[in-house]
């Protein structure tokens, strides 16, 4: 069922930049409003929703028209500014189909980073960070969401671990070695800042498993028996943890 039909500022939800608040004024700019007036046939006088990931969401009406602009003004609020729980995805990237299909899961998965990694075996030589954060923004439209993940510039492993903020716990989904469940693992975890790490389509190389394993931030997990496309894992691995630790429990 469409989000966009059942919204409760009407026929669809935009991300902006400008601020948000009762009686400002701002103009989508061309892509808005091509969108708005060429593809939902909007007009003068209908209404949406917007959000920018600060001012929460609020109810605009369309007050001014042309062929390649449209001019918002907001009404009332619709939603606080909520934010979700402190949560990254960590990938190895994998050609683009899957890529953009991880971006936009993520997404709705509740995720507040998206940081490509480089391992030794990740086939993808470039990452398309345009393209992944328009995934991301269309995503956060059509879920709800009040703020669009950031989306980070791919790091290589060596220098991921080499940076990596200690305080976050890294779950790491170990499909080669020995390691409890996932779920087994977070009930007997603490909350706060994590990451969910997923390798490529060869998996993670034996030097870069025993670099994880060797941190004490990292918690290795196992993701069942079945062999899971690197996509699939991702997506699996986060919603255990928004399950266990994250806003479904």
């Amino acid at each position: 069922m469409s989000s966009e039909l059942n919204h409760p500022g009407g026929k669809v939800r935009l991300y902006v930049e400008a601020p948000l608040g009762a009686g400002l004024r701002l103009d989508t700019g061309e892509g808005h409003a091509h969108y708005l007036l060429h593809v939902m046939r909007a007009k003068a006088g209908d209404r949406v929703g917007l959000f920018n990931g600060r001012d929460g969401e609020w109810l605009a009406r369309i007050v001014q028209t042309s062929k390649r602009a449209c001019v918002l003004e907001c009404e009332k609020q619709l939603a606080q500014q909520t934010e979700v729980p402190d949560l990254w995805l960590v990938f190895a990237p994998v050609k683009k189909t899957p890529a953009d299909y991880i971006a936009q899961k993520a997404t709705e998965l509740g995720v507040r980073a998206l940081q490509p990694v480089i391992t030794r075996r990740t086939i993808v030589s470039r990452v398309n960070i345009v393209r992944l954060r328009a995934n991301a923004v269309e995503a956060a439209e059509q879920s709800g969401r009040l703020t669009v993940p950031e989306v980070r510039a791919p790091l290589a492993f060596d220098k991921l671990l080499e940076t990596w903020p200690r305080e976050r716990r890294i779950l790491f989904c170990d499909e080669a070695g020995e390691a409890p469940p996932t779920a087994e693992a977070l009930r007997a975890a603490p909350k706060g800042p994590w990451a969910v790490l997923t390798g490529p389509e060869g998996g993670f190389d034996p030097a870069e498993r025993a670099a994880l394993r060797e941190c004490d931030f990292v918690v290795p997990v196992s993701l069942g028996a079945r062999i899971l496309r690197a996509d699939t894992a991702a997506l699996a691995a986060l919603a255990i943890w928004q399950a266990v630790l994250g806003d479904w429990c």
